[in-house]
């Protein structure tokens, strides 16, 4: 049976239409952008091995390459393009939402939220500040430093300076490990050290440094050096 011979209230978009989006599945979103199945093989069974593939993960599907995606039975380059593009725009729209200046920031779970969109999923290091007022509200946000897979270097000139610029009374940083491990390292137990004391010295506060990376499964965690008691 092809698509157009199921029930209305079975076709994903028909569904979608008659019932709101709330209502549809991960895989019948997904057959939606894929428009079209193959040979004994529905639209939706298409988007059903795609999420095999991902292990039934959003994040681990956003993080794979278009050779993978468009490997898969069904999927082809136009269709893997589609899913890259359609998953990238929501990646931005959860950054656009965290970028919000009206947005209080009170602890390490809220800072990881507030990252997260922003770091949790690259392939490379990178260093983040977030600049803050007195009640913790967002003044801004800067990338310090973009580096490579182990590291990337930090200038406390360019941190600072954004602080001031911001007339921030402290502020947060972040960066992320793209080996999945949460453990901090000598190197970021030293920055944090480094930041602390250079920003006692102009009355900026660091309130919190986090490091943020994805488990096994495709999801996001953080250690924080405030919790842990190393701030």
């Amino acid at each position: 049976m092809t698509l157009k011979e199921w029930a209305d209230e079975d076709k994903p978009r028909e569904k979608m239409l008659s019932r709101g989006k709330k209502e549809l599945t991960n895989a019948e979103l997904i057959a939606i952008l894929l428009r079209s199945g193959l040979r004994g093989k529905s639209v939706v069974e298409v988007a059903k091995e795609v999420l095999s593939q991902s292990s039934n993960s959003l994040t681990t599907l956003s993080q794979m390459g278009f050779k993978q995606l468009s490997a898969i039975k069904g999927v082809g380059q136009a269709k893997a393009t589609t899913l890259m593009a359609t998953l990238e725009l929501g990646w931005r729209m959860h950054s656009e939402i965290g970028n919000d200046k009206e947005m209080i920031i009170s602890d390490s779970q809220a800072f990881f939220h507030y990252m997260e969109p922003l770091l949790a999923d690259l392939d490379h290091e990178e260093f983040w500040a977030v600049f803050l007022s007195n009640r913790g509200k967002v003044l801004g946000r800067q990338r310090i430093s973009m580096g490579g897979m182990t590291g990337t270097p930090v200038d406390l000139r360019i941190l600072f300076r954004g602080a001031i610029e911001c007339k921030a009374v402290s502020l947060m940083v972040a960066h992320n490990h793209p080996s999945g491990s949460l453990k901090a390292s000598h190197e970021d137990r030293e920055i944090t050290r480094r930041i602390a004391e250079s920003g006692k010295l102009l009355e900026i506060n660091l309130r919190e440094h986090i490091v943020i990376a994805l488990g096994p499964g495709g999801k996001a965690d953080y250690y924080s050096f405030h919790d842990n008691g190393q701030l």
